[in-house]
C-alpha cells in the first residue's frame, strides 16, 4: 500500500503513521528524516541540501524531489510507503506523480486528518506546556496553521480530482482514529 499523510500540525499524523506503518508492514517515510539521512550519508543531493540549510534557506523542490526519488527506489519500499510531511505544494505532488511513474508504481491514498483548528490550537498549547516546548505558544501554532492551510489546501482538491483523497476526523482518542483510518482503507 502506497499513502500519504496529510493534515494541520498537532492532528496527529506522526502518532497514526506509526500505527498504520505496523498494521500494513509499510515503511513511514517522514521528509524531515529522509533529509538528514541523506546529509549524513553525505550524498551529492544531502550535501546541496546542506549547504541550503547551513545558509538558511528551504531547501528547494527540486532537491527535495531528487531525495524523495532516491529514498522510495530502496527496497525497503517495495512493500509500501507512507509519506508524512510530503508533499506539501502542488509543485511537489506532480513531481511525486512523475517519482512515481518513473517507479511503475501509483499512489493508492492521500489521507487528509481534519480538525477544528481552536481544539488543534488548543491541544499544542498543552502539549507545550506540559513538555516545556518554546514553539508551542498560541501566536506559533496559529501562524503554523495559516502557513499550512496556504500551502496545502490545493493539495486536497488536487488529490480529490484524482479520486485518492480520504478525509478522516484526526479528533478523538488514538485508537479510535486508526481505526477510522483503517476503515477507509478497505
Amino acid at each position: 500500500m502506497r499513502l500519504l499523510f496529510m493534515g494541520p500540525p498537532g492532528v496527529g499524523k506522526g502518532t497514526q503513521a506509526k500505527r498504520i506503518e505496523k498494521h500494513y508492514d509499510i515503511v513511514h517515510l517522514s521528509t524531515g528524516d529522509i533529509l538528514r539521512s541523506e546529509m549524513k550519508s553525505k550524498s551529492l543531493v544531502g550535501k546541496q541540501a546542506r549547504e541550503y540549510i547551513e545558509s538558511g534557506h528551504l531547501v528547494p523542490d527540486s532537491v527535495l524531489l531528487k531525495m524523495m526519488a532516491h529514498r522510495l527506489e530502496q527496497e525497503d519500499c517495495g512493500n509500501g510507503f507512507l509519506l508524512d510531511g510530503f508533499p506539501r505544494t502542488l509543485a511537489q505532488a506532480n513531481g511525486l506523480d512523475k517519482i512515481l511513474l518513473d517507479l511503475k508504481q501509483t499512489l493508492d491514498f492521500a489521507i487528509s486528518l481534519t480538525a477544528n483548528e481552536d481544539e488543534l490550537v488548543n491541544r499544542l498549547v498543552k502539549r507545550g506546556q506540559d513538555s516545556g516546548r518554546s514553539d508551542d505558544t498560541k501566536e506559533i501554532i496559529q501562524h503554523r496553521q495559516k502557513i499550512y492551510w496556504e500551502q496545502t489546501a490545493p493539495l486536497i482538491d488536487f488529490y480529490k480530482n484524482k479520486n485518492l483523497l480520504k478525509e478522516v476526523d484526526g479528533i478523538g482518542e488514538i485508537s479510535e482514529i486508526t481505526n477510522r483510518i483503517l476503515g477507509v482503507l478497505r
